[in-house]
């Protein structure tokens, strides 16, 4: 028999799930509640009376009660602790072997398995080692998991071949896909291409795209054709890559605004102005409007160019486009200034980025300093000079060199002994003889006077 508060309790629990159908049946638009109807119709299997709230009384009591089988028949299961504990140990350990260890003795964690970050960490550091013998330990065995019929894990092992320098791992996991029930598509094909392309193994690209459609039933796409559109670029067969947009289009694949500027990009650079300028009216005149990267590609022509001036009006331009510029924008157009003789321009170039929200980055303060130095503008490149360094970006020894000098020579011997704290200060240090030449520039400049 049950006690009087056991049955209040069932009796609240029927009065609350009953609440909660009736609450459910008025919330619905095509439900009439209290119909005739509906009370044509038997109550569900599943509905709650007394008789199966007190069998789910009992046996709740039940499982409560400890169990009488003995200890060593409950399986034990690792708790979830104890499995994210593995990437503290893995991240910790420095022993490439015990680090291969943890990875084969942990093959079914799926905490493990499933955490990218831990495996780049581990890949980078056993190729750092150059223990490529363990990362194809560990990969070859992951391939082999259920996750292996998975294209977006088997693309991460190819991946993690490539941060790895072994092109010719990635590219076999790619030929051997089936074999592990992985269906293979452009997706798997483009990030190979990658690894390759990295690689430098232009001729394995070029076969792998002979055998796309023929031999994987693989049709490219756009990411497709402007991979080989950038290898065609670094070989130096700029018609070739031009041929190769042609071909897209006609294959149906539309080029996008990563094509055309990289087109842009590698004309420009060999001195092909038409067709660089044709590129850019063709694309906007294709509705493909160009992105930050294709206006700093243009505005790096101009500078080559030696004409600051419109690749500063091209800046107005970006802005009217709702393009902010970044920190190359504004560092390319401080040195066209700079270049041309305009030093008040560039200076107030560099000024404007502040009040657009832009902060200057360490190759800025590194223009900004070496420039000042040659025009003999010590003071000012001293405080930038100081900011900088004060942000852990130091300019170049030589640029350093150069404002020691001019310190000297203009008789700010406080100013130079600051730079030189900072230089101490720097991690990881100088070199010795950089350090001793700019303590000597010091020594001179006291005797000299």
């Amino acid at each position: 028999m049950l006690s009087l508060g056991a049955l209040r309790k069932l009796c609240a629990a029927f009065d609350a799930v009953a609440l909660t159908i009736i609450a459910a049946g008025l919330s619905h638009p095509r439900c009439r509640p209290f119909s005739a109807r509906a009370g044509a119709h038997p109550p569900p299997t599943d509905f709650p009376t007394i008789a199966s709230c007190r069998a789910a009384v009992t046996a709740s009591r039940s499982r409560r009660q400890p169990s009488s089988a003995p200890a060593e028949a409950q399986p034990e299961r690792p708790a979830a602790g104890a499995e994210a504990s593995v990437l503290v140990r893995i991240k910790s350990e420095r022993d490439p072997v015990r680090l291969y260890q943890l990875f084969k003795a942990n093959a079914d964690n799926r905490v493990l398995v499933e955490n990218r970050f831990a495996f780049e960490d581990a890949v980078a550091r056993l190729a750092g080692a150059r223990r490529n013998d363990l990362v194809e330990e560990i990969l070859e065995q992951h391939k082999a998991l259920p996750q292996g019929r998975r294209e977006g894990f088997v693309i991460r092992i190819i991946g993690l071949y490539g941060r790895a320098r072994m092109p010719e791992h990635a590219l076999r996991t790619f030929r051997e896909m089936e074999m592990y029930g992985c269906e293979r598509t452009v997706k798997s094909l483009n990030a190979t291409m990658k690894v390759l392309m990295q690689a430098r193994l232009f001729d394995d690209v070029l076969r792998l795209l002979d055998e796309a459609s023929p031999r994987y039933g693989v049709e490219l796409d756009d990411i497709s054709y402007n991979t080989v559109v950038k290898m065609a670029c670094d070989m130096g067969e700029l018609h070739a890559a031009y041929r190769v947009m042609q071909e897209m289009e006609k294959e149906g694949v539309r080029p996008d605004v990563i094509t055309y500027t990289t087109l842009m990009a590698v004309f420009y650079k060999n001195g092909h102005r038409e067709v660089g300028d044709g590129l850019w009216n063709l694309m906007r005149l294709r509705g493909c409007m160009p992105t930050l990267t294709s206006y700093n590609v243009r505005i790096q022509f101009l500078i080559n160019r030696r004409r600051g001036w419109l690749a500063n009006d091209l800046v107005r331009k970006m802005y009217a486009a709702g393009i902010t510029p970044d920190e190359i924008t504004y560092n390319l157009v401080i040195k066209g200034f700079f270049v041309m003789g305009e030093h008040e321009m560039a200076k107030t170039v560099f000024g404007a980025m502040h009040g657009r929200g832009c902060k200057p980055n360490e190759r800025i303060y590194q223009t900004m300093v070496h420039y000042l130095c040659k025009r003999r503008e010590f003071n000012l490149a001293f405080r930038l000079c100081k900011d900088s360094m004060e942000k852990n970006w130091f300019p170049s020894v030589d640029t350093i060199h150069h404002l020691l000098k001019g310190l000297m020579v203009i008789k700010k011997d406080r100013n130079a002994r600051e730079i030189m704290r900072l230089v101490a200060e720097r991690k990881p240090s100088y070199s010795v003889d950089d350090v001793k030449a700019f303590q000597d520039i010091l020594s001179h400049g006291k005797t000299g006077r």
